[in-house]
């Protein structure tokens, strides 16, 4: 069943409120060396990064989760 309009408009209506965003440049050919190990973990791309940057500031799950990080 294909998404009509106003559901793509209310989902990207949501985004733009909920989330920042950034674009993250990877050299060719990495991108798909990451998706690999991303997903051997369980995780997405998205989520990967997200909780490398967590580890790298050295914040717990739940110090992650009170700070919406």
């Amino acid at each position: 069943m294909a998404i009509s309009k106003a559901q793509q408009n209310a989902t990207a209506k949501y985004c733009k409120k909920s989330y920042d965003t950034t674009i993250v440049r990877f050299k060719k050919g990495n991108l798909e060396l990451i998706k690999a190990h991303a997903e051997s973990q369980g995780k997405s791309v998205n989520g990967y990064i997200n909780d490398l940057i967590k580890a790298d500031m050295g914040l717990s799950a739940t110090e992650a989760e009170e700070n919406k990080i």
